[in-house]
């Protein structure tokens, strides 16, 4: 592995070079301490840190070549490339170092509030129907066929996801299907991939601390469209049908309310699923998926979709879908054997929990006992929306801690209580999530439903700059005296 300088440069636009750009560069880095020598470093300029202050030790690991923004002081022979954007730059000489591989796989990218990781699993599932072998990158994992890869972000960093992009196709990759967060679009870390579809599921309110507002959230999203040839929109969606109209490339459209090229007929929800007739082009196959809601059928619709543009036939489409059995903590029902039952699930946005939510209300003979926080260093104005929201649809709610990060978790705590007082539903607030989830099992009755909600399929918890391990499935199994809830 390896490249001449030059060649990597040749689809940006380089402001000036101090040094040869006719050297060999063994590999690519972003952190300066994984530089090895002989490789070029980037100087990303971050939330926390400006990586200019640390090019000077990426020279002394042996750097060959650093990218930057603005000067820096390093010693002669260390070729400088001047760009004025380092971050799209970095995306497009990874793509060029590994070979440009999205170029020789077909590539999905699902963008959207909720119910990208869900419909990521679906899409996996009906590409191995038809025979491709899969790699998969989002939040709760990645995965070469049926390697699981650890994940750090929901969207790797553009020399990690090209990397991985090259691994993928090392090991026979046909097809990838990869979650597209706000965040990676914003700062550029999927240029430089080439995708066959991409796939809007929906937008509401979240990530306002990073974007500002739902406009800027939304523009973040359809960046997602440059990158593509082919569209799959959410039109019962409004911030669909707004990136729609402004849409270059060709879209298939799905919904189930409005005029759509795939649509959904005859939906019968029940505990153990959801039925319904989905409808492709003047084409109709029965659909039986084994995770209930009426989100699920979105999702559905949307792999369906996404893999009909990509040329995957219905009976293929059909046979996928009807093999998922659920998405690790997307409304995974818990073995607890109890006569009552515990659900969890990672809806951590006011629309999230609604719709697990309403799902759930449709499903309970007796008390919907609703546990939830929110998250510390992030959106603060959902907060009183997920009290209002959990207030509305259940019987009982604990309030209590999420991944409070910096915060202090009683003030995130009070944040929620305005909107969950509005509903005028009983409540329980317990600052400590394992106790949290004890008072709850311990007070269930026959026929309760409990809904676990934000933390879904994590292990661990955020506080204070520090990760717990917290891995909720073994918290309830414990409790519960069991060996495992799984």
């Amino acid at each position: 592995m390896g490249m001449i300088l030059r060649e990597m440069l040749k689809d940006i636009e380089v402001l000036h070079v101090e040094g040869s750009l006719d050297i060999h560069i063994s590999d690519i880095h972003y952190d300066s301490r994984q530089v090895t020598p002989g490789s070029l470093f980037f100087c990303i300029e971050g939330f926390r840190a400006d990586g200019h202050n640390f090019a000077a030790e990426a020279a002394e690991k042996g750097a060959a070549a650093v990218l930057l923004r603005k000067d820096v002081s390093l010693p002669r022979g260390i070729t400088k490339v001047f760009v004025e954007a380092p971050r799209k730059a970095m995306g497009c000489v990874s793509a060029a170092f590994y070979g440009n591989p999205t170029e020789n796989m077909i590539l999905f990218g699902v963008t959207g509030t909720n119910g990208k990781t869900t419909t990521t699993y679906m899409i996996k599932s009906i590409l191995e129907q038809a025979g491709k072998k899969t790699g998969l990158i989002g939040t709760i994992t990645n995965m070469i066929g049926s390697r699981l890869i650890p994940t750090e972000r929901t969207t790797p960093e553009s020399v990690d996801l090209q990397r991985l992009f090259w691994e993928m196709l090392q090991e026979g990759t046909d097809a990838a299907v990869m979650e597209v967060s706000s965040h990676s679009l914003e700062l550029e870390r999927v240029t430089g991939c080439n995708y066959e579809v991409g796939i809007f599921t929906n937008l509401t309110q979240d990530h306002l601390d990073f974007h500002g507002t739902l406009e800027k959230y939304r523009a973040a999203k359809a960046k997602l469209f440059e990158h593509s040839r082919l569209a799959v929109i959410n039109v019962d969606d409004e911030s669909g049908r707004i990136i729609l109209d402004g849409l270059e490339c060709c879209a298939f459209t799905y919904g189930i309310y409005r005029p759509a090229d795939i649509f959904a007929r005859d939906i019968e929800i029940a505990a153990e699923g959801v039925t319904f007739n989905l409808h492709i082009l003047g084409a109709k196959i029965a659909i039986k998926l084994g995770i209930p809601g009426i989100f699920s059928v979105y999702n559905a619709l949307a792999a369906a979709a996404s893999c009909y543009a990509a040329g995957i036939s219905l009976k293929d489409i059909q046979a996928g879908l009807e093999s998922i059995q659920g998405v690790p903590g997307r409304f995974e029902l818990l073995n607890t054997g109890t006569k009552y039952s515990v659900i969890l699930d990672y809806a951590h946005t006011p629309d999230g929990l609604e719709n697990i939510l309403k799902t759930a209300r449709d499903l309970t003979n007796g008390r919907l006992v609703t546990l939830f926080g929110c998250g510390g260093d992030r959106d603060a104005a959902k907060r009183p929306l997920m009290g209002e929201v959990a207030g509305r649809y259940s019987d009982f709610c604990i309030v209590t801690s999420d991944n409070p990060r910096n915060e202090e978790p009683m003030e995130i705590i009070k944040a929620i209580l305005p909107g969950l007082k509005k509903t005028r539903c009983p409540y329980q607030v317990i600052e400590d999530r394992r106790q949290a989830i004890e008072f709850a099992l311990k007070n269930a009755r026959d026929n309760d439903v409990i809904i676990l909600a934000g933390k879904g399929h994590e292990t661990y918890q955020l506080i204070k700059g520090q990760a717990y391990h917290f891995d909720e499935k073994k918290i309830v199994a414990d409790i519960l005296g069991r060996e495992n809830v799984r």
